[in-house]
Order: structure tokens, then C-alpha cells, then sequence
């Protein structure tokens, strides 16, 4: 119990380094932490057709490793949602 409490906090520490939720920035549109690039553009970039790599050089105030972190977190959350089979 007390390793998936701690699993938890960890991942709930690393949302937090990832994305910021703040009404004075962007209007509380969720961004990449330190910047004003909201999260939904990397996914915009994604499902376009284009690469990580491209949307770091267009979003330089992100880095690889939050880019990395949103997407494996978003993932995980997903993959919570989804039924498992009896």
C-alpha cells in the first residue's frame, strides 16, 4: 500500500513539474510549466502529422523532457480509463 501511495505522489510531483493550471496564465489553459504553450498544441502538432521534434523547434521554452513527461503521463491516464477484461 504504501509503494502505490508513494507511486501516486510521485506521479501527482511529476504532473505538477509538467503542467500548470494558473487563471493568469494563458486563462488557466493548461500549459507546459515555465511557459505560455498550452499543452493542446503539442497534441495539435501530434495528431497533424508532425514529429516531437518539430514542435520543439517551434515551442523552445519547452523542453524534450516535459514533452516526453505530458505525453506518458496523458498515456497512462488513458490507458486507466479503458475496461479491463474479467
Amino acid at each position: 500500500m504504501l509503494v502505490k501511495t508513494a507511486l501516486c505522489y510521485l506521479t501527482a510531483m511529476k504532473a505538477k513539474a509538467v503542467v500548470v493550471i494558473d487563471p493568469e496564465i494563458m486563462s488557466g489553459t493548461p500549459c507546459f510549466a515555465g511557459t505560455r504553450v498550452p499543452v493542446r498544441s503539442l497534441l495539435d502538432y501530434l495528431e497533424a502529422g508532425d514529429s516531437l521534434d518539430e514542435f520543439l523547434e517551434q515551442f523552445p521554452t519547452v523542453s524534450r523532457d516535459q514533452a516526453i513527461a505530458f505525453l506518458e503521463l496523458s498515456a497512462d491516464a488513458m490507458l486507466k480509463n479503458i475496461p479491463q477484461a474479467a
